[in-house]
């Protein structure tokens, strides 16, 4: 997958002689950030996927920003209902995403993304966002709690991040790795184009129902996660996936605190 962050523009003065460079800008040049192809199948667009609410209060009005911010796709819709589980548990539901938030303890990221796929079809996901560290005061912010949320669900539609570099300039998007969430708690316009682009075609079937059984649940230290296929550029593993049998895996994307890595508690 290749990310493209900054493209170098030049003006061309009319009937002059010099040629004066403009800056930098911080603008990808196409959307290309689909997660592997990894899609919901449904046989119509725009489809509604449905994002269970397993958080507390404390994470009530992020979620419902996520949910306002991914609905304006043209291609989807995503919708909140009452959450199946617990946070703490966190246990996936055939055709939906359920998101949860609790102390999974100082492991090292703030929230994951876990999608179970047949094929390239999503058939179930889950969010969990980590109060190990969002109850403390450098994570406890409406900029760090939207753009972990914004993300984390972001996966669980098929996207991947538009860069991974965290000393680019900013994109403006959630699907950026920074370490200022200030800039980048929403989906911008290439997320929207991304998501168009891997729901173009329909499907003869569909995964946004409860037509499979659940796998699995997903637990909270990398051991649990099966194993590491990506790294990011500081060299820590962040997707992981478990086989669920023929044809079958889990995959979890990662999201580190700042300066974290894998931790076995």
């Amino acid at each position: 997958m290749s990310f493209f962050k900054q493209a170098l523009h030049r003006r061309i003065a009319i009937g002059a002689a010099i040629v004066l460079p403009l800056a930098a800008l911080a603008v990808p040049a196409a959307a290309n950030h689909s997660w592997a192809g990894y899609h919901w199948a449904r046989t119509a667009n725009p489809f509604t996927l449905k994002l269970g609410d397993n958080v507390d209060a404390k994470w009530d009005s992020y979620l419902a920003t996520t949910n306002l911010d991914w609905t304006a796709s043209a291609v989807l819709n995503t919708t909140i209902v009452a959450g199946s589980t617990t946070g703490k548990r966190c246990s996936a539901s055939a055709g939906r995403v359920e998101v949860c938030n609790a102390a999974y303890g100082n492991r090292g990221w703030l929230g994951i993304a876990s999608i179970s796929i047949n094929g390239t079809h999503i058939t179930q996901g889950t969010v969990k966002l980590n109060d190990s560290y969002f109850d403390t005061p450098q994570y406890n912010t409406p900029a760090w709690r939207n753009v972990v949320s914004c993300q984390e669900v972001g996966h669980t539609l098929g996207l991947d991040h538009q860069d991974e570099v965290f000393t680019n300039p900013d994109l403006n998007t959630c699907m950026d790795y920074s370490n200022n969430p200030v800039p980048n708690q929403h989906p911008n316009a290439h997320d929207f184009e991304q998501l168009a682009t891997i729901y173009q075609h329909l499907d003869t079937t569909t995964t946004i129902s409860a037509q499979t059984a659940a796998v699995a649940e997903i637990g909270d230290s990398p051991a649990e996660w099966g194993r590491p296929v990506r790294f990011d550029r500081q060299g820590r593993p962040n997707v992981f996936e478990r086989s669920d049998g023929p044809g079958r895996k889990t995959l979890t994307h990662v999201f580190w605190a700042i300066g974290e890595g894998p931790r076995s508690r």
